[in-house]
């Protein structure tokens, strides 16, 4: 081989081939299946944005505490934060940014009740179209009248979608009393059953951690849904709406990333699902009988 090819060939290994020199990492690994995945994908578009606008309106109080108090102190000038300000104002294009997502819909709710998800489903049918007309009015897109006759108050449109979004949280509770009951008919089978191995107990917890941490994000959700459903609101100050949509996005971030950690064995013999499922779902169709 040539000087110069040895050289080009030196050079593509040490770029293209860079990556063949990073030290294998559970965790980078983990990031990769995660993102990987639709819930992933949907994390970062909108999940992540979330953590980030609500990271930003959490600090910018306190830088402003802090200018206030500098200020008392003859530390600085002016009472005010400019960093504050910034943080105030990416928060809110991040806020249009995910709501233009939202154009483009959303993944339908997993592990549902046929009924539950079904209401939801028309739930969503009021809440999306509201909500996308809403934007598209407040930014002065769209006539406030379509046509002569018809008004749009982007007031009315914003108080209405959350209304829907509010049946949608609500409904969310029923989902998850109907899925407390199933995973407490499999832990009984669980226990009487013979050749329960630790696969079986270990996927038990995962199910109930899942459940409990949907639990915290809807029950973050449902404030912020009651507050912005009223015309004056159910909260003075604006950080409890922080607080509240901040638990959202780190429980709903937990959630997916738990769900695409890998077991931490090879699952074993264990018994048989199918017939534990079988007897789950007799026993559900006696009780509702």
């Amino acid at each position: 081989m040539s000087h110069p090819a040895k050289a080009l060939a030196r050079l593509s290994d040490t770029t293209l081939g860079a990556f063949a020199f990073v030290p294998s990492s559970e965790t980078l690994d983990h990031l990769v299946r995660y993102l990987s995945t639709w819930s992933g994908t949907e994390f970062v578009l909108t999940r992540s944005l979330q953590l980030i606008q609500y990271t930003l309106k959490l600090i910018a109080p306190l830088l402003v505490a802090r200018a206030k108090l500098q200020h008392r102190w003859g530390l600085r000038k002016e009472a005010s934060s400019s960093v504050a300000t910034s943080f105030t104002s990416f928060a809110s294009v991040i806020g249009d940014f995910k709501m233009l997502g939202r154009f483009w819909g959303s993944p339908p709710p997993t592990r549902a009740l046929l009924t539950i998800e079904r209401l939801q489903g028309w739930s969503m049918l009021v809440y999306y179209p509201l909500e996308h007309l809403y934007y598209l009015r407040a930014r002065d897109l769209i006539p406030a009248t379509i046509p002569s006759t018809f008004h749009l108050n982007s007031n009315a449109l914003a108080m209405w979608s959350c209304r829907a979004w509010a049946v949608y949280v609500i409904l969310q509770f029923a989902h998850l009393r109907e899925d407390r009951k199933l995973l407490l008919m499999r832990e009984k089978h669980l226990k009487k059953g013979k050749g329960v191995v630790i696969e079986d107990k270990e996927d038990l917890r995962n199910r109930w951690d899942a459940f409990w941490n949907e639990f915290v994000a809807n029950s973050a959700n449902l404030p912020l849904a009651i507050h912005w459903s009223l015309e004056k609101g159910i909260f003075t100050n604006d950080l409890w709406l922080t607080v509240f949509g901040f638990i959202n996005a780190v429980a709903t971030f937990r959630s997916g990333w738990k769900a695409t950690a890998l077991p931490a064995s090879k699952p074993s013999s264990s018994i048989n699902v199918a017939a534990c499922d079988l007897g789950i779902a007799s026993e559900k169709a006696e009780a509702d009988s």
